[in-house]
């Protein structure tokens, strides 16, 4: 696909997929909810405990993806710019993400509110930026969470032009945190190396920058995640992380891209652990799709993914 963009159709399916049990916490109760099926993906039951939309639709995390490969394919001029404007315009005043903000903050009365949410929910990292554009702030992103947002937001921009430091203005449009910053280069630098064909595109990493003091943390982490290769996976997210924040959400990802062959029981696995498999599923479908090509997703998958032809029709 033109610019590689069978990657972010890889992160846009695993989102959708998973979306149906996004923030399931409770991994006996998850348990509950996938017994005897051999593909849980695509719910038609919403179980996410917080918010609830159709099937096939992805959450907050993939959707600012989708801002940004809106914003690519109207044209490459002033994309920081138009990005900003189409990020207000999607998630601000006036939008369904906004008004649900809204209601949450009038049932944080109620004593478990949860599940009161019908439709898409907003992000911090995402309310932050809405505000610091329409205050006409220099730099917009969000500053009080360490999530993939910037990642997800970034994703179809590095696959359209990869350059460092526009990427990095790209995440920080969304977030400032240095924690989010770093890990979501790491996970450009594995995409990358994937792409180019690399067969362990994690050991890659660990060669390439084992003497790089930017990324000692995440080389770390990494070889901390491997020697846990072993122990079952939900258990090790529990122990890693099953939250939205680094560094355990990309440790977590880590620990089921080493355990996985496939990009269909990556996205499985990840799934059955809980949490914020959605956050977490967006980098490993992005790695899978860059490391094994558009064939290893599943078409049945794609064709349940309401925002897949979109991307397909980038030929």
């Amino acid at each position: 696909m033109k610019n590689n963009l069978h990657v972010f159709l890889g992160a846009t399916v695993a989102d959708a997929a998973a979306r149906p049990l996004h923030w399931v916490y409770n991994q006996k109760k998850l348990l509950t909810y996938v017994k005897g099926k051999k593909d849980f993906t695509f719910l038609k039951k919403n179980r996410s405990p917080f918010y609830n939309i159709k099937t096939g639709k992805v959450s907050g995390y993939n959707e600012v993806g989708q801002v940004m490969f809106k914003t690519l394919v109207e044209g490459h001029e002033n994309i920081e710019e138009r990005f900003k404007k189409n990020i207000t315009k999607n998630f601000g005043p006036g939008s369904i993400y906004w008004k649900n903000l809204n209601l949450r903050a009038k049932y944080r009365k109620v004593k478990d509110w949860r599940g009161i949410i019908k439709g898409p929910w907003i992000h911090q990292n995402i309310i932050e930026t809405v505000k610091n554009i329409k205050a006409k702030k220099k730099i917009t992103g969000g500053t009080k969470v360490n999530e993939s947002d910037g990642y997800c937001a970034a994703l179809p921009y590095f696959l359209y032009d990869y350059d460092t430091s526009s990427l990095k203005k790209i995440i920080s449009t969304v977030t400032v945190s240095k924690i989010s910053l770093k890990y979501a280069l790491a996970k450009f630098h594995l995409i990358d190396l994937a792409l180019k064909g690399a067969k362990d595109p994690i050991n890659e990493f660990l060669k390439k920058f084992k003497r790089n003091s930017y990324f000692k943390g995440v080389v770390d982490d990494i070889k901390k995640v491997k020697r846990l290769k072993s122990k079952p996976h939900p258990i090790i997210v529990k122990k890693l992380g099953m939250a939205c924040s680094y560094p355990g959400t990309f440790n977590s990802s880590v620990h089921s891209i080493i355990n996985s062959s496939t990009y269909k029981g990556a996205i499985l696995r990840t799934i059955k652990a809980g949490g914020c498999n959605c956050s977490r599923v967006n980098f490993i479908g992005a790695y899978f799709a860059a490391l094994k090509g558009v064939e290893s997703i599943p078409k049945s998958w794609i064709k349940k993914t309401d925002v897949a032809q979109k991307i397909l029709n980038q030929k």
